[in-house]
C-alpha cells in the first residue's frame, strides 16, 4: 500500500536572535515530520528550563514549547530563546500581553488558544506584531476550551473545534498573516481523528493547506497515554495527515520523545536510533529475553544510527527473524548466536556476546549507514570489519 502525505504549506521555525546560525526547522511541505515536546519547569528559571530543553534536544526533540504566563516568564524567555539549541514556541493562553512579550523575546513560533483569548481586538494586536516580526502562529484548539458560542451551538464536537480554528484562521488571513499551523486536540482518539480529517478536507477545499500539528491532549499516564497517542496519531499519519507532532504524557517530558520517534519509525516515516524487535518469549527460551533486550537497549542508547536489531530467546526463531533485521542475537544456555541478515556470524560465550554484538552493529553502521560513521568507536581495520 502506497501512503501519500498531504500537500501542506511549509513554515520555517527559527529563534530570532543575533546568531544567524541559530537552529532552524522546517515544518510541512516535503520536510520530515517534526517531533516536539514541552518543558515542565518554571520558565522564569531560565537555567533550569534550558537544562530540560538541552535534555530534550539530546533525546531527539526538534522543537520545544515553553509556557509564558506572566512577566517573570517573559523575562526568562529572553534568555531561553538566546541560548536554546532548538526553536522555541511560546505557549499563550489568557493574557495577550504575554504573547506580545514572547514575540519581543524572539520566539520561533507563537501558540495561541483562540478559545482563551476571546477579544478579537487583542488577537489582532498579537497577529499584527507576529506578522511584523515574521513569526509563525499555531492556532491551538483544545476540545475543553472552545469559545462559548461554538460550544453552545455545536457542542463538544470535532465540528466545533474546526469552526473555532477557522474563525481565527480568517482573522490571521484578513491581516495578511498566513504563516499558520493548526492543531485540534481532544482527549480521546475518535474525536481527535475526526477533527483532523475534517480540517484536512476543509483546508483542501478552500485551497489553504496549512500545516497540521498532531496530538492527543491529556493522553494520560505513561502506559495508557503511549497507547492512546500511538493509536490516534498512527491512524492520522498512516492516512498522510500531519506535519509535526507531540505525544502529551503525564510524565517526564523526556518520556515523550522516544514514544514520538517510535510512532514515526513504526510507520516508516522517520529513522532515528535503533529499531529493536524482540520475541515475547516462550517455553523454548533458554535465556531471559527481557534481560537480553535491556542489554541491547543499553547499547542502542549510544548510537543514533537507524540500525535494526532482532532479539530472540532461542535459535528456533533466531535465523528467520534476523533476516528482516540488520543484526540478530539469539540467546542460549551460557552463550548466544549473532546473525547478519539471517546468516550466522558466530556463536559466543555469554561473557563475549555483547562485545561481539557491538562489533557487528558498528560494522553495519560503516557499511549501511555511513552518515553515522562518526559514532563508530572501535578500530574495525583491526577486528576485520
Amino acid at each position: 500500500m502506497i501512503r501519500l502525505r498531504r500537500a501542506s504549506q511549509p513554515v520555517l521555525l527559527q529563534n530570532k536572535t543575533d546568531d544567524p546560525s541559530a537552529k532552524a526547522v522546517w515544518i510541512g511541505g516535503d520536510h520530515p515530520i517534526v517531533v516536539q515536546s514541552m518543558t515542565t519547569t518554571d520558565t522564569a528559571d531560565a537555567d533550569a528550563t534550558l537544562a530540560q530543553i538541552y535534555g530534550l534536544a539530546m533525546a531527539g526533540c526538534e522543537v520545544v514549547r515553553v509556557t509564558c504566563q506572566d512577566v517573570r516568564d517573559a523575562e526568562g524567555l529572553k534568555q531561553i530563546v538566546r541560548r536554546s539549541p532548538v526553536p522555541i514556541v511560546a505557549d499563550i493562553h489568557f493574557d495577550h500581553r504575554m504573547a506580545l512579550a514572547a514575540l519581543e523575546a524572539g520566539v520561533a513560533k507563537l501558540r495561541l488558544n483562540p478559545g482563551n483569548i476571546r477579544d478579537p481586538h487583542k488577537t489582532r494586536e498579537v497577529v499584527s506584531l507576529a506578522k511584523e516580526r515574521k513569526t509563525p502562529i499555531r492556532i491551538g484548539v483544545n476540545l475543553g476550551s472552545l469559545a462559548p458560542d461554538l460550544e453552545q451551538k455545536l457542542g463538544l464536537t470535532a465540528e466545533a473545534m474546526v469552526a473555532s480554528a477557522l474563525r481565527h484562521v480568517e482573522i490571521l488571513e484578513e491581516l495578511g498573516h498566513t504563516e499558520i499551523i493548526i492543531s485540534l486536540k481532544a482527549h480521546d482518539v475518535a474525536t481527535t481523528v475526526y477533527a483532523y480529517r475534517l480540517m484536512d478536507t476543509t483546508l483542501r477545499s478552500r485551497g489553504t493547506p496549512y500545516a497540521l500539528h498532531l496530538g492527543i491532549t491529556e493522553a494520560g499516564l505513561l502506559r495508557d497515554g503511549t497507547v492512546k497517542s500511538a493509536v490516534g496519531l498512527g491512524i492520522l499519519l498512516w492516512e498522510g495527515i500531519g506535519d509535526t507532532l507531540r505525544v502529551s504524557l503525564a510524565a517526564d517530558p523526556l518520556e515523550e520523545v522516544p514514544v514520538a520517534w517510535g510512532i514515526l519509525k513504526s510507520l516508516g516515516l522517520r529513522e532515528k536510533g535503533f529499531e529493536i524487535t524482540a520475541c515475547p518469549s516462550c517455553g523454548r527460551a533458554e535465556i531471559d529475553v527481557l534481560d537480553l533486550g535491556r542489554s541491547v537497549e543499553a547499547i542502542a542508547r549510544e548510537y543514533t544510527a537507524p540500525v535494526k536489531v532482532a532479539v530472540m530467546g532461542c535459535v528456533v526463531n533466531g535465523p528467520g527473524e534476523s533476516k528482516m533485521a540488520d543484526v540478530g542475537v539469539a540467546g542460549g544456555k551460557g552463550k548466544g548466536a549473532i546473525y547478519r541478515k539471517g546468516s550466522l556470524v558466530g556463536t559466543y560465550p555469554e561473557a563475549e556476546l555483547f562485545t561481539a554484538l557491538r562489533r557487528e552493529i558498528e560494522g553495519v553502521i560503516l557499511e549501511q549507514y555511513p552518515d553515522f560513521a562518526h559514532e563508530v568507536r572501535q578500530d574495525h581495520s583491526i577486528v576485520g570489519l
